[in-house]
């Protein structure tokens, strides 16, 4: 499903403070597994997770997401895959504080044409029971706790229907026992079929996936 063949990924080319955060990495991520990126602070782990989302583009070697070699893809094909195919969880959440919990889902279903605000609005309830906070769908997000803030991230990237999860630090900012809860969704996710990349600094993550990646200095070497 993901493969990086080579990638390098050059930030202020050309200038005084050019640094290469990625440098001929290589490797594949199968559909339906639950995979962990390791490193230290720097490493790079951060750049092939916005690489993966398209967020980011990379100056030499191929990345390849269902065999499509996403360098050749049009801005509307990119658009396409980011709204339909692959979902981002970000580290600090990237909520809409004066927001309700329910509106906050529901923002990536402004790019669906033809559904209709009633089915936006039980599309997101159905994610938001399935995460257990359906009761706080009309509460301002400025009131949550930090896990519940986190479920509400995982629900609007849910509420998408995509099947590649990618999850940036997603238990960063957590209790151990929050940790603990917020792992657990997304090794029920993993179990529904879906694919889950996690970028984390955290052992007691790590090792609850099936497999991980370890970047050193731009490079992979685990």
């Amino acid at each position: 499903m993901i493969e990086f063949r080579d990638v390098t990924k050059i930030y202020n080319k050309g200038r005084k403070n050019e640094h290469t955060a990625l440098r001929n990495c290589s490797f594949k991520i199968e559909t339906g597994e639950l995979v962990a990126v390791v490193g230290a602070s720097g490493a790079g782990k951060s750049t092939v997770l916005h690489i993966m989302g398209c967020i980011d583009d990379y100056d030499d070697g191929g990345y390849y997401y269902n065999s499509r070699l996403i360098r050749h893809l049009t801005e509307k094909e990119l658009a396409a895959l980011r709204n339909n195919e692959i979902a981002m969880i970000v580290q600090d959440f990237a909520l809409v504080e004066e927001y309700s919990v329910i509106e906050n889902v529901m923002i990536p279903l402004s790019f669906r044409r033809g559904m209709s605000m009633k089915e936006k609005r039980e599309a997101a309830h159905k994610v938001l029971g399935q995460l257990g906070i359906d009761g706080l769908a009309d509460k301002p997000v400025s009131e949550l706790s930090g896990g519940q803030k986190q479920r509400t991230a995982i629900a609007r990237a849910l509420v998408k229907g995509t099947k590649t999860i990618l999850a940036d630090e997603p238990t960063g900012a957590l209790d151990t026992k929050t940790s603990a809860e917020i792992m657990s969704i997304f090794k029920g996710l993993n179990r529904s079929g879906r694919t889950v990349i996690i970028v984390t600094h955290d052992p007691k993550v790590a090792e609850q996936c099936d497999r991980v990646i370890e970047i050193s200095d731009g490079e992979i070497v685990n």
